[in-house]
């Protein structure tokens, strides 16, 4: 199961509208003992999004939790990259980044069809989405 950017900020979140559902989601997969896969593109944009709207110090935290935890962090490669960027090429129409195209390519390279997002874009690429 690959954890994009949205569901860990969400867990952290308690204002976030999608909290709730993420923290029975992730408790589930805790209790299924479920592999949970990430990229160091989405810490990195986890970093970033959580310093910008709550605070550095809460950023480090949660970074160091993770770092802690149970989560694969998966380091994308330059062939994660060039096939990112093919995938952008190709879906013009549909406005992903280049941080979810490199999340893609990852997922396909490890052979991971779900994830948990609530990123649209997961959905349109052709993913099972939980959240």
């Amino acid at each position: 199961m690959f954890v994009d950017t949205s569901a860990f900020y969400a867990l952290l979140d308690r204002a976030d509208q999608y909290h709730d559902v993420v923290q029975t989601i992730y408790g589930g997969l805790a209790r299924d003992r479920r592999d949970l896969v990430t990229t160091n593109f989405v810490l990195l944009e986890l970093h970033s999004l959580i310093t910008n709207r709550m605070s550095a110090q809460v950023a480090t935290s949660a970074l160091f939790r993770i770092d802690a935890g149970e989560t694969i962090i998966v380091r994308g490669t330059e062939d994660d990259e060039a096939h990112a960027r093919d995938i952008l090429r190709q879906y013009t129409d549909k406005g992903f980044s280049l941080l979810d195209a490199t999340s893609f390519a990852v997922m396909e390279r490890l052979g991971i069809d779900t994830a948990l997002s609530f990123d649209k874009h997961f959905a349109q690429y052709r993913w099972t989405v939980l959240g």
